[in-house]
């Protein structure tokens, strides 16, 4: 009896002295926020983010052409001056924000969702199915990514932006799968997962519950670090001539305002800007993520 409530009473200490999810949270911010450059990363991705929900309503003017005020240079009454049909490029980069946002956005969770599927049954299960998974994977990351972007996007009837999203996801995702692969080999020995495993837990539960928390760290860092690859790649498709010319992302204004490069500088300079400032903001972040969570958590 006095045995069980030793037991019962080290598991209440364990149990109150387990740091919560707030305290890890708290933690990871602690470390983050000593970084300058990671907490300048993240005020840039939170500004960027805010343009792209907000552009329909903080946007000066509107999307509709305005011949007499055609290619117009930075003033007062136009920031970022006009494109060649008189539109505001100052409207025009904050609703493109709002698509090259969406298309890194919805680019990364389809990776995610690829990447973390084969790299976790090929982790957790081994043998020949990893076997075949790795395989695949080895075929796909071996293939020149944005030759094969050209390559399948000129197939395409329709070049929507969806379809590009979906298309770019599709040749990313095999670094991601062999992260979490590597994750979950190394921890689908330990005592946790055993103990998970003889109290009659599932193999999907064990996969999900027990084993993917202790890898999201790196996860969130590469998903983050993606980001701004996915509007690289969608932007420079678009330059090329091979994206979704109705959409209004800053892959099409540096595509309209390329011929001008020279007569009107403005045109592609603040789409091109808004880029580099965005993927500088995605970076810093995520170089700033990876060095606040490096904290191994054990059940």
């Amino acid at each position: 009896m006095s045995s069980n409530l030793g037991t019962n009473s080290e598991k209440k200490k364990e149990k109150v002295h387990r740091p919560s999810r707030a305290t890890r949270l708290f933690v990871v911010w602690r470390k983050l926020r000593k970084s300058t450059l990671a907490i300048a990363g993240l005020c840039i991705v939170v500004f960027m983010s805010m343009i792209a929900l907000l552009s329909p309503v903080i946007s000066p003017y509107s999307l509709g052409s305005d011949p007499g005020s055609a290619m117009m240079g930075p003033s007062m009454e136009h920031v970022f001056g006009t494109d060649v049909t008189g539109r505001d490029m100052l409207t025009l980069v904050m609703y493109g924000t709002r698509i090259s946002m969406y298309v890194g956005v919805a680019a990364v969770l389809i990776e995610l969702v690829i990447g973390i599927g084969i790299g976790m049954i090929a982790g957790y299960f081994g043998g020949i199915v990893d076997e075949i998974l790795m395989r695949i994977t080895d075929v796909v990351f071996s293939l020149p990514i944005l030759m094969m972007l050209l390559v399948a996007v000129s197939m395409l009837e329709v070049r929507s932006i969806n379809t590009i999203i979906l298309v770019m996801a599709v040749l990313e995702w095999p670094f991601m799968a062999r992260v979490v692969r590597s994750g979950y080999l190394t921890l689908r020995e330990e005592t946790y997962v055993e103990a998970a495993r003889s109290m009659g837990a599932s193999n999907w539960r064990i996969m999900l519950r027990h084993i993917l928390p202790n890898i999201l760290s790196v996860i969130i860092v590469l998903a983050t670090m993606d980001i701004p690859w996915f509007i690289l790649y969608e932007s420079t498709l678009t330059f090329l001539g091979f994206g979704d010319a109705m959409s209004s992302s800053w892959g099409v204004l540096l595509e309209n305002g390329f011929p001008f490069m020279r007569t009107a500088w403005w045109i592609i300079a603040f789409p091109g800007l808004a880029l580099l400032i965005t993927s500088l903001g995605f970076n810093l972040l995520g170089d700033g993520l990876r060095d606040a969570l490096d904290i191994k958590v054990r059940e």
